[in-house]
């Protein structure tokens, strides 16, 4: 699942972050990535040595072999850094897998010319469009899903034929020191490397010419990666985040609704940005949405949420000193429904239901990427799509009614890098259903053909004879001005 705009590979919050300066002899620290280096990296793909199919599948081979070996330390890694329980872990592994199994199946018919129609003035004639490899790109991961975020991108470059420089998060430093290991011992460093390091790092490695960004963080950094990208002219795919809302109305199945809700925003301890963020519920039903969610957390988590061995940790300490700070503040606002309880020892916070009724609120400034749950009454649906519209256009869009009437007026009403109607989350799990953001929380899209072609050049193609040529097209065009509108309107 995509990470949310505090996922920042840069820095932690409040600390010096990502600036746009120069590198000092045109190379990074970390792994010793130069302009040299990314220039090797794309010589690979100019030489040719990448086009042919066989090429492609082999490295889909190799990083079906590294998801294989590395099965039970990526489990071992991910506790270590999120808290994971092993069943999310492998959701992790499960999402890399399953793009290298659709690329496999479809990557032939990508990668066939697609056939464009001539018209009839410029025939005879032939024209298509032809997927090319960008060259080398950058793609930088976050700390959140730090394994299948930064792989997943990669898959989709490497089959449209490109190499690649990675740069995990340090704040999963297990996960990045294991995925440094496998990609070492699994892929050629002729085509994809892998660089570890800080914020400055990331910093450098901008500052180097790349044929495509691809940045999984925040809104704010991903303004940053754009700054830097500009002086290249380099492209770059943006995925952030938003506070994505989930609207309830009241033909809703509340106790589905519940455990959906409650699955969702536990989810990795909340630390997922297409998370339901905030909760738009039908006045008449709120109640008793409250009661069945707060039994939904007891029935996951226990009595004690904090001692179950199924929620995973906040990532460091200053993310839980940020949701520590938000949770105190609603506490001494009397806004906590149910929850409420922290462990700052083992950064550990239980879900929690809160009730907001101001939408200037401090929990609704920005996402919250956490298990916080406001819960916001609206008189109607219309209500509800005023309150989306009054914010940026978020990641995902949720709805839980059995109204399709209600399903059209709310998509026809708002916008949003994605939908789901009467579940969260999984429309992130469907290989062959784009992903991505709109407006703030993101730009361009991958997953299935939406990475492939993310990661191409769609070059056009015409390919005339010598035969049929037509005198009217040249100078002197005399009086040809008729004959040309006759022909071509």
């Amino acid at each position: 699942m995509p990470a949310a705009p505090v996922s920042e590979p840069f820095a932690e919050p409040g600390t010096t972050s990502l600036t746009c300066g120069t590198v000092s002899g045109d190379s990074v620290s970390g792994d010793s990535v130069s302009g040299a280096t990314v220039a090797a990296l794309r010589q690979r793909v100019t030489q040719g040595d990448t086009l042919p199919l066989a090429w492609r599948l082999e490295q889909l081979d190799r990083l079906e072999r590294l998801c294989a070996e590395g099965e039970g330390a990526v489990l071992v890694a991910l506790a270590a850094d999120l808290g994971k329980p092993p069943v999310e872990a492998f959701f992790e592994l499960v999402a890399v897998r399953q793009e290298i199994r659709l690329c496999r199946q479809k990557l032939r018919r990508w990668l066939a010319p697609r056939p464009v129609a001539v018209p009839l003035s410029l025939q005879p004639g032939r024209a298509e469009s032809q997927a090319q490899p960008l060259g080398c790109v950058l793609i930088i991961g976050p700390w959140n899903y730090p394994f299948h975020l930064l792989l997943q991108p990669l898959v989709s470059a490497l089959a449209a034929g490109n190499t690649a420089v990675l740069k995990p998060s340090e704040h999963a430093p297990a996960t990045a020191a294991l995925v440094a290991e496998l990609v070492a011992r699994h892929l050629d460093p002729g085509v994809v490397r892998l660089v570890q390091g800080d914020g400055q790092v990331a910093q450098e490695l901008l500052q180097l010419r790349f044929d495509h960004i691809f940045f999984t963080g925040g809104e704010r950094v991903g303004r940053l990666v754009m700054a830097a990208a500009a002086p290249h002219l380099t492209p770059v795919t943006l995925e952030l985040g938003g506070k994505s809302p989930a609207v309830v109305l009241a033909d809703a199945d509340l106790e589905v609704t519940a455990r959906r809700l409650v699955w969702g925003k536990s989810l990795n301890g909340g630390q997922t940005c297409i998370a339901p963020d905030h909760l738009l519920v039908e006045e008449s039903l709120r109640q008793s949405l409250i009661e069945r969610l707060s039994g939904r957390i007891t029935a996951c988590f226990g009595a004690d949420p904090l001692q179950s061995p199924d929620l995973a940790r906040i990532v460091n300490r200053a993310q839980f000193e940020r949701l520590s700070a938000l949770l105190e503040g609603a506490r001494q606002r009397g806004q906590i429904l149910f929850g409420g309880q922290s462990d700052p020892e083992r950064l550990r916070i239980a879900p929690t239901l809160l009730a907001v009724m101001d939408p200037n609120d401090p929990l609704m400034a920005s996402e919250l990427f956490g298990p916080l749950l406001p819960v916001l009454g609206v008189d109607s649906l219309a209500e509800a799509i005023a309150a989306i519209n009054s914010r940026p256009k978020p990641l995902a869009l949720y709805l839980f009614s059995r109204s399709d009437s209600a399903e059209r007026q709310l998509l026809a009403g708002t916008s949003s890098g994605s939908y789901c109607r009467n579940d969260v989350v999984m429309q992130a799990g469907i290989p062959e259903l784009a992903f991505g953001g709109v407006g703030s929380s993101g730009m361009g899209s991958y997953h299935g053909q939406a990475g492939f072609d993310t990661f191409s050049h769609q070059r056009s193609l015409l390919r005339r004879p010598f035969a049929l040529d037509l005198p009217f097209r040249y100078p002197p065009y005399g009086n040809k001005l008729n004959l040309v509108r006759r022909l071509l309107g």
